[in-house]
Parts: C-alpha cells; sequence; structure tokens
C-alpha cells in the first residue's frame, strides 16, 4: 500500500488516471452495454494504473544506479513509458468501442 500512497501523494499522471476512472467508472454505470465490455473497459482503465506504478518504479530504479545520461538508462525510461502509452491506447480503444455501442449501436 505504501507504494499506492507514494503514487497518490507524488504522480501527478496517477492522480489524473484516477479522475478519468472515477469519471467513467460513474458513466459506465448508466451505459446499456453488454457486462463483458463494462467489465473489459474497468479493466482496461486498472491496466493503466499498473503501467503508471511500473514506469514510476522503472524510472526510480534508474535514477537510483546513475543520475548521469547512458543510452541504457534512456532505453529502460523510453520502454517503460511506452506500456503506459500502449495501455492508454488500449483503454481508448475499448471504450470508443463502448461508446459506439452505446450511443450507435
Amino acid at each position: 500500500m505504501d507504494g499506492l500512497l507514494h503514487m497518490i501523494k507524488n504522480e501527478t499522471s496517477f492522480k489524473i488516471v484516477i479522475v478519468f476512472i472515477i469519471i467513467f467508472s460513474i458513466l459506465n454505470a448508466f451505459l446499456r452495454v453488454d457486462l463483458s465490455l463494462q467489465i473489459l473497459a474497468q479493466i482496461t482503465m486498472i491496466a493503466v494504473m499498473i503501467s503508471e506504478c511500473v514506469n514510476t518504479a522503472v524510472e526510480s530504479c534508474v535514477d537510483l544506479v546513475t543520475q548521469d545520461f547512458h543510452h541504457l538508462a534512456k532505453i529502460a525510461k523510453d520502454t517503460a513509458s511506452g506500456a503506459v502509452f500502449l495501455s492508454i491506447t488500449c483503454a481508448v480503444l475499448v471504450w470508443l468501442v463502448l461508446l459506439y455501442k452505446a450511443f450507435c449501436g
């Protein structure tokens, strides 16, 4: 739990994700779509939180080892942030499908 408290207190991106999760969870409760799609939408948002935590862990470990620029440190940080980007992309795609089904299908 200390790690999650650290994320809430210190990571702006994590706070933003929490706000989006609250907003979309409330919206999700009122949409008339398949329960499986609603659950998938929630899971993708949790995956964004997980990837944010892993990204922060990788960045902290790299910073612990070196503050100097190193090509391998850049790769570690860039790939961790790439994972965040991919999880956000996945969540957006699922939510687009959910919203399409709720309002158009």
